[in-house]
């Protein structure tokens, strides 16, 4: 009779074990998609930077450029995070508020002024990707 009250608070004891452990968060397995983005129209625009954000889950960008009308438009740009940019080759201080840059962007499906980066130029012609997760750049950079 003692062994079968031992067993049985053992086993509650292991299902409330089991039932703390699935209840517990999780990280996600997947990370945000791209889809408030146009994935079939890339723009780029030389602009000026006013803010550089290097930061996870990930760097934003913020510029003064003109938006597919003409008209001056304060981007902000949306870049992949900072490790995978580091694997690309950036470095956390190589944008600076009134740098002037060329930009290849997907911009947002609303029209808004927003976009996700798919390569930077900057001043001295040296030419970024956005890393592997947010696809190439598919056309020239503005002059």
């Amino acid at each position: 009779m003692i062994a079968r009250l031992v067993t049985a608070h053992r086993l509650a004891a292991a299902a409330v074990v089991l039932a703390l452990f699935a209840a517990a968060p999780t990280p996600a397995a997947a990370h945000h998609s791209f889809a408030q983005y146009e994935p079939d129209l890339q723009i780029s625009f030389t602009g000026t930077v006013t803010h550089f954000q290097w930061t996870n889950p990930h760097v934003y960008l913020e510029m003064d450029g003109p938006g597919t009308d003409g008209e001056m438009r304060h981007w902000l740009i949306e870049c992949a995070n900072p490790g995978i940019l580091n694997r690309v080759g950036w470095k956390w201080n190589m944008i600076k508020a009134g740098d002037t840059i060329s930009v290849v962007v997907a911009p947002l499906r609303n029209g808004q002024a927003g976009a996700l980066l798919k390569g930077v130029r900057l001043a001295d012609g040296t030419v970024y990707s956005n890393g592997g997760p947010a696809g190439p750049a598919k056309i020239a950079f503005a002059d």
